[in-house]
């Protein structure tokens, strides 16, 4: 039981918070239990706001990319937070390793080796040097 100590009026109440179920909450005023039933609310839709980037490295101004959609076959390596490349050292048709670095990721100040996950054959890279991009985001596709 959670407990907290309110004035109200001058009057020191010593409040304790039990249990809540079905609607019921168990309260205790000043060593007196109560149950007191809670309002039934619908839930406010969650609004969800847009990742803006903070700057642009540089000088750049280009748009961030949206996620892509799923080519159909291959896989792909996708963004795991937001942020802006600053290098991709392999190229379309290049052979790689699961360990292989694919891509560099900056996200809050921080550069990020991107990892191709498993061996394969670049078979898409759909970002460019300083593009920012969103969480989720298709970086590079394998085949």
């Amino acid at each position: 039981m959670k407990e907290y100590k309110y004035k109200i009026n001058g009057n020191v109440y010593k409040v304790g918070v039990g249990d809540i179920e079905n609607g019921i909450a168990n309260i205790e005023v000043n060593g007196t239990p109560y149950k007191v039933e809670l309002e039934k609310t619908e839930a406010a839709p969650v609004k969800v706001a847009k990742v803006k980037p903070a700057e642009a490295p540089k000088g750049a101004e280009k748009p961030v990319k949206p996620v892509a959609a799923a080519p159909t076959g291959g896989y792909q390596i996708k963004a795991p937070l937001p942020g802006v490349i600053l290098s991709i050292p392999v190229k379309v048709g290049d052979e790689v390793k699961a360990s292989d670095t694919v891509l560099i990721l900056e996200a809050m100040k921080m550069e990020n080796a991107i990892h191709a996950g498993r061996d394969g054959k670049v078979a898409s890279i759909s970002v460019s040097q300083g593009d920012s991009v969103l969480e989720g985001a298709v970086l590079i596709t394998l085949a």
